[in-house]
């Protein structure tokens, strides 16, 4: 016979259908669940009030449903009553249809060892998901799909919060969110031709590998961005004379090579500036070199070729060798080996202009600074307005390696080393 399962009291005139966790076909037993309700304080889970099978399904995720809606008709076949009964002596005229009820496979428990008091990992079917209702929120919020989460470590097969975080884990280092994300709804597709015209192009491959770094590295690292200003009236002005005394031919000296040296002399001084987090994220792994990367714009893209030993090294040095790696760069014949092992990047806009930006860290490193177009500006010298060069400067760093007070110390110690070069032979 035909009975019909309803939406019991639930304490609230509407509540909204989440998941609906059986269609027509399927068997069920008494007290499965058998969908998701979710009101304006909490949500549950509706247990089956018969076994059988379920011959329609009423409800879909949306719908909203009050005490006595209908939620599907389950086929019942009245077993203990047909044991009960005597055997018939004489068999009738006309055999009574025989309803034949799918009993289903039971579940085996999991074999618990002596020495592990905890529950085995159970393979989870996509059929049938087991989950609390707490679980199944926290899945809904991260856009994870229970059914695709194939490890289940709570009693009985039951889903935990653990094993939908694992999940999200190992699609992420998987590099799932190169594309839509982890757990995150991609954006729809638009068919924007109806607008108008358009041309597709497509992204060259350093901006296909850079956007799936930088958005696994958006998703990962808690930045935070920093920024100041640094008066470089008398660097400026000792960079020009040095140029001056240079030939035609020789390469210039550009501010970015002082800003490079400022940066690894306040690196010395913080330690945690050059310093990558270990991928358990339990220690801190101290670096005793000093690399840096310069991102440089391409017609491909954006790359980060990377100076080593800059401690080392002279100013004129390096000019010599960032000129070189620069060409290099915008030509497409870097080396891999040429673009790794860097300890902070430094992400200069100063050609183009702009007055701050927030640059994203270049991870595994733990900080990088952004620098944009210096400017004269009005400065109050306890007396008087006097015209300074001030060169805006944006630093971002992890804030699980680095916190705010750090940052601001840092950058303090780089304006100084920027205001007088003098620090730097200290």
């Amino acid at each position: 016979m035909l009975i019909e399962i309803k939406v019991p009291d639930v304490g609230a005139p509407q509540v909204d259908v989440i998941e609906v966790l059986i269609q027509a076909g399927d068997n069920v037993v008494l007290d499965q669940s058998i969908a998701t309700l979710e009101g304006d304080k909490a949500s549950m889970e509706l247990p089956s009030t018969a076994n059988g099978v379920v011959q329609q399904v009423h409800i879909k995720p949306g719908d909203k449903v009050s005490e006595g809606t209908l939620i599907a008709t389950v086929l019942v076949a009245e077993v203990a009553a047909a044991v009960a009964a005597p055997a018939p002596v004489k068999a009738p005229d006309v055999a009574p249809p025989v309803v034949k009820l799918t009993e289903p496979a039971p579940i085996t428990p999991p074999t618990v060892s002596s020495s592990a008091p905890v529950q085995p990992a159970t393979s989870v079917s996509n059929v049938s998901v087991h989950a609390s209702p707490s679980v199944r929120m926290f899945a809904r919020e991260l856009g994870v799909d229970l059914g695709k989460v194939t490890v289940a470590t709570g009693r009985k097969g039951r889903i935990l919060k653990d094993d939908v975080k694992l999940f999200v884990k190992h699609a992420l280092a998987e590099g799932v969110v190169g594309t839509a994300g982890a757990g995150i709804p991609s954006i729809p597709a638009v068919d924007f031709s109806v607008f108008g015209g358009i041309e597709v192009q497509k992204l060259s491959k350093i901006k296909r590998l850079t956007g799936q770094n930088l958005t696994r590295v958006w998703l990962n690292l808690p930045m935070v961005t920093y920024h100041d200003e640094a008066d470089i009236t008398e660097m400026e002005a000792f960079r020009v004379s040095l140029n001056s005394e240079k030939a035609k031919d020789e390469i210039k000296i550009t501010a970015l090579l002082f800003i490079i040296k400022a940066l690894v002399a306040a690196m010395k001084q913080f330690p945690s500036f050059n310093a990558s987090l270990s991928s358990d994220g339990e220690s801190i792994i101290l670096k005793k070199y000093f690399n840096i990367g310069i991102a440089v714009d391409t017609p491909n893209g954006l790359v980060v070729p990377v100076l080593r030993d800059v401690d080392s090294k002279s100013i004129n040095q390096l000019s010599v060798e960032l000129a070189e790696k620069s060409t290099k760069a915008r030509q497409g014949k870097l080396l891999p080996n040429e673009m790794q092992g860097g300890c902070l990047t430094i992400s200069s806009l100063g050609g183009i202009g702009g007055t701050a930006f927030t640059p994203i860290v270049n991870a595994p490193e733990v900080a990088i600074l952004g620098v944009t177009r210096a400017k004269m500006q009005p400065v109050w010298n306890g007396t008087e307005f006097i015209p300074r060069l001030m060169l805006p400067l944006d630093l971002t760093y992890d804030h699980r390696v680095i916190d705010g007070a750090e940052g601001a110390r840092f950058m303090a110690v780089v304006k100084q080393n920027l205001s007088d070069i003098r620090r730097l032979l200290l």
